[in-house]
């Protein structure tokens, strides 16, 4: 096992984009949509950098991370990216940094249970229009 430490919080989001993607792909098809055009367009919704620094703001305001996650995320929220988002703030997209480096930190630290469960906590808040209550730029 990969000692989580030992990885920059840029590239536990590396790890962690790829894990949430996954399960905004999977949540999508279960809901019957079979367009990639669509599928694209709906995506957006949860994998957007506005969307996953709305969603932290969720989490922050409901005190749902584990204290460790919390420090992965300002780990990944603080560290130096050479990259950013486009139609986004830099403050959002270092966020968003953060948000997808809990997920890269739950994969590598193999916390399948955590990450589901996360997961499925984050498509819930998305989908009941939870994350539309916050203005990121």
């Amino acid at each position: 096992m990969i000692d989580y430490q030992q990885l920059n919080g840029v590239t536990l989001a590396y790890l962690g984009d790829a894990v949430w993607e996954v399960y905004v792909r999977q949540h999508l098809l279960e809901q019957g949509l079979t367009k990639v055009n669509r599928l694209q367009q709906r995506a957006t919704h949860f994998v957007s950098a506005k969307s996953q620094a709305a969603l932290i703001a969720l989490m922050q305001e409901q005190d749902y991370l584990t204290p460790t996650e919390a420090e992965v995320f300002k780990r990944g929220r603080n560290a130096k990216s050479y990259t950013h988002a486009k139609n986004t703030s830099v403050q959002t997209y270092n966020i968003s940094t953060g948000f997808e480096a809990i997920f890269g930190y739950l994969q590598i630290s193999q916390q399948t249970k955590r990450t589901r469960e996360m997961a499925q906590w984050c498509i819930e808040q998305v989908e009941g229009g939870k994350t539309s209550d916050f203005n990121f730029q």
